[in-house]
């Protein structure tokens, strides 16, 4: 019979004591072989779980674990700073009144693919 000990990641009680068993012995290291705390809860259904049967089994709980945050995907130009920015040509005009003339010239011209780009 199969009895998990983190639903999210699909761990077993015989993965955490053969994990133990290698020698990983603090909560830490238990969690980084097996897996467990990594899931969609971050630990919280099986952390409790998990340490209590890596100290029953003698390991360390007392330090705590590397909290990480669920992977979201986030946008290159987020990232960049320039979400908040008009790119699309419709943003300020130059003194001249062209639109984007600032832009194209902080930029060193015309963007990459326009007539006459030789790159």
């Amino acid at each position: 019979m199969k009895t998990l000990v983190c639903r999210c990641e699909d761990v077993t009680l015989h993965e955490l004591e053969a994990c133990m068993a290698r020698g990983f012995k603090d909560i830490e290291s238990v969690k980084r072989y097996t897996g467990f705390g990594t899931g969609w809860c971050q630990g919280k259904w099986c952390l409790a779980l998990c340490a209590r049967l890596v100290a029953e089994r003698g390991g360390e709980v007392h330090k705590p674990i590397t909290p990480r945050p669920p992977y979201h995907p986030v946008a290159l130009a987020t990232l960049a700073g320039l979400a908040d920015l008009d790119l699309s040509g419709g943003g300020k005009r130059g003194e001249d009144g062209e639109a984007g003339a600032g832009q194209a010239a902080s930029q060193g011209g015309a963007p990459p693919g326009a007539e006459g780009d030789s790159r």
